[in-house]
């Protein structure tokens, strides 16, 4: 245990810069009372809905949680989704500055419906689809910048 404790205080004077895709995770949860006229589906009556920081975000968040300092680089479209993730970022301790807004695609969001806890089924938005016309010299230099002062 004692080598332990000096790993973890090590890491609080690291920045670990995290570079890929942010995700919505979206979970809705409820409850099944029957089966669809129109389909063989269950008809979910929805009671709650919660977004969480998934994909790059929430590798972000487990390096915080380890003690370190993460630096977030990221795209997201110009939607509600997008925006969502710029809100719940500062909420969580970790700082959207570096997250570049794209006209090219969609914010990713990945929805998972849940009814009495059973998970049935995903449904995905923005993935497969590139980043493109994105405009990375001024964010770069930010970073370069950021991720080059003291930690505070």
């Amino acid at each position: 245990m004692s080598e332990v404790k000096p790993l973890f205080e090590r890491l609080a004077k690291v920045k670990v810069l995290v570079i890929g895709d942010v995700m919505l995770d979206r979970y809705l949860r409820g409850q099944v009372d029957r089966i669809s006229p129109e389909a063989p589906v269950p008809v979910v009556q929805l009671n709650s809905m919660e977004n969480r920081l998934g994909g790059a975000a929430n590798v972000a968040l487990n390096i915080q949680a380890l003690g370190a300092k993460p630096i977030l680089c990221s795209m997201v479209g110009p939607d509600e989704h997008g925006e969502t993730i710029r809100e719940l970022l500062p909420r969580m301790g970790i700082a959207n500055n570096y997250l570049i807004t794209s006209t090219s695609r969609p914010t990713t969001v990945k929805t998972r419906i849940i009814a009495d806890h059973q998970h049935l089924a995903n449904l995905w938005r923005g993935f497969g689809k590139s980043w493109t016309n994105a405009k990375f010299t001024s964010s770069s230099f930010r970073i370069t910048t950021w991720a080059s002062s003291p930690v505070p």
